[in-house]
């Protein structure tokens, strides 16, 4: 009897939070044993009595619990969910600090996470509202966004491709991070993409503003002050090309534009007073155009 209550007080140490697959109790326990859980067969037992623990995040309270009340609060103790969004055309850096504030963690930590574990620099997030727990860690939270991300874009490219080339794929994202940030809407994208591959094919710079509202940059009002001294590989004033990584993170619908671009012989566009472009083929028009725009 005393070693059974020994048993029952013995402290385990877990997350703040856990994820739950679902499943049976045995499945459940194999799943936390395989996390290198202390758990153990007696606990399934247990839990038969006790009822199946949930499916999804659990919130522990702390990192250590007896096990009678670990084994509790797997039944009955759902974390408290946090709705996060990431907007189109945003940039990790901004939406690192958002999630930072929202679920009170440290955004150098989710900062050095996101380096540690992103396969590329910037875009490598799905804009998305995200349900996360309060309490996950700064090294889950980041785990779990770049899973789930990688799981979209895969789905997408094996849909469009028949395959996913994560470097192949990437190069479409820094195409599309640049017609995320320059159209107006949607139906605007295949063509802002056509402008952006007419340019590159005439050996032209793309010389876009939206290039250099990449990190910290992500609203700032670009100015000629900005264009002349950014000596970033962002800056397409200074260098031709598309930037060797993403602007910001996109929408699916930027990416179909990147792959699918429209066929027009359009070289320039230009914002007017109803908030969407005029494009043109010269540089007279564009001319035109931007004088009206002015006016």
């Amino acid at each position: 009897m005393l070693s059974f209550i020994y048993y029952l007080t013995k402290p385990i140490q877990t997350p703040q939070v856990l994820y739950i697959q679902k499943g049976s109790i045995n499945q459940i326990i194999a799943q936390m044993q395989a996390k290198n859980y202390d758990v153990s067969r007696v606990d399934s037992l247990l839990l038969r009595f006790i009822g199946l623990p949930q499916s999804g995040w659990v919130n522990m309270g702390t990192t250590y619990n007896t096990k009678a009340d670990f084994l509790y609060k797997l039944t009955r103790a759902k974390a408290a969910l946090q709705s996060i969004t990431l907007i189109p055309g945003e940039t990790s850096y901004i939406f690192l600090r958002q999630l930072a504030l929202n679920l009170k963690l440290d955004s150098k930590k989710l900062e050095r996470e996101y380096v540690r574990q992103s396969p590329v620099e910037e875009g490598a997030f799905v804009p998305d509202t995200y349900k996360m727990p309060i309490g996950i860690t700064e090294r889950e939270l980041i785990h779990l966004l770049l899973k789930v991300s990688h799981k979209k874009m895969q789905v997408l490219s094996l849909k469009i491709f028949g395959t996913y080339n994560q470097k192949k794929w990437f190069q479409y994202v820094a195409i599309a991070s640049i017609i995320q940030k320059e159209s107006a809407n949607r139906e605007e994208m295949p063509i802002v993409s056509s402008v952006i591959y007419n340019r590159i094919r005439k050996g032209m710079k793309l010389q876009m503003d939206g290039s250099l509202n990449y990190g910290k940059y992500s609203h700032i009002k670009i100015t000629p002050y900005r264009i002349r001294h950014d000596k970033s590989l962002f800056n397409t004033y200074l260098h031709k090309g598309i930037p060797p990584v993403a602007v910001c993170n996109v929408s699916f619908y930027a990416i179909k534009a990147a792959i699918f671009p429209a066929k027009t012989k359009y070289l320039y566009f230009m914002k007017n007073h109803h908030g969407v472009h005029n494009f043109s083929c010269n540089y007279s028009t564009h001319l035109h155009n931007i004088r009206d725009a002015t006016k």
